[in-house]
């Protein structure tokens, strides 16, 4: 099985893969490579739908370029010990292929890469200052990626030793986010039906938004019942069967 970077003629193999609608299991099969390596490729190079092999090559060769240069600082970080007998290198891997799944489903890549560093931690929190090390980027952009993660709710803050503040995602954490966008749908509805009668109920205008009202209202109410009945879940062992009951 090879190893190594993957090569030009590889991207576009993986390019063709997935005009095919082929998995990522079956052109990693056709590859010889693992799995993990070609969702990592695709994620962190525009998804499925937006992966070009000579982009993700050239995007590729100037990432490692920028590590190349930032070798002896970057040292350090990666050769840290793990817990638990992880494997530092697969652990990091892993952390690529979540962060880009998560930049792909919408969330801005600071704050991805953000979330994805505190969800697979075991203390579930990180220092400002951790954050900045771990991720090597400034201080600046951790306030501004946890400003923007307070406001849907994926993370909260709490006082730590002396005046420095840890973020912490909770178990809960994808619970809290889905309440907030509830909210957040909620208050949408509420504004598109002040617009009803200012644009004249009836009209075609006041009548679309009307049935945007409708739609979202139903959405916001559907998801926030989803969310309570399936909370459980997060509170249970894998092989334990949660009460989603009312």
């Amino acid at each position: 099985m090879p190893g190594g970077r993957l090569t030009q003629q590889e991207r576009q193999q993986i390019a063709l893969g997935l005009a095919d609608g082929h998995a990522y299991a079956e052109i990693a099969r056709r590859l010889e490579r693992p799995t993990s390596t070609v969702t990592r490729e695709v994620t962190r190079n525009g998804g499925p739908a937006g992966y070009r092999a000579e982009v993700a090559h050239r995007a590729t060769e100037h990432r490692a370029h920028r590590r190349k240069k930032a070798a002896p600082r970057d040292h350090g970080r990666r050769s840290s010990p793990q817990p638990h007998g992880r494997d530092a290198d697969e652990v990091r891997a892993y952390e690529e292929v979540f962060t880009g799944v998560m930049t792909a489903s919408g969330m801005p890549t600071m704050m991805s890469r953000v979330t994805a560093s505190l969800i697979l931690t075991d203390s579930g929190s990180l220092t400002a200052a951790e954050l900045a090390e771990h991720l090597q980027v400034s201080p600046a952009a951790i306030s501004k990626a946890i400003t923007f993660l307070e406001s849907q709710g994926f993370v909260r803050r709490e006082r730590g030793e002396g005046r420095r503040e840890r973020y912490v995602v909770d178990d809960d954490v994808y619970y809290q986010s889905m309440m907030a966008t509830a909210r957040a749908t909620a208050q949408v509805v509420e504004t598109a039906r002040q617009g009803v009668p200012v644009l004249r109920a009836g009209t075609p205008a006041a009548t679309r938004l009307e049935n945007i009202a409708r739609f979202l209202d139903f959405v916001s109410e559907s998801t926030a019942r989803a969310a309570e009945q399936a909370r459980a879940i997060l509170h249970t062992k894998p092989g334990q069967t949660p009460d989603t009951t009312d």
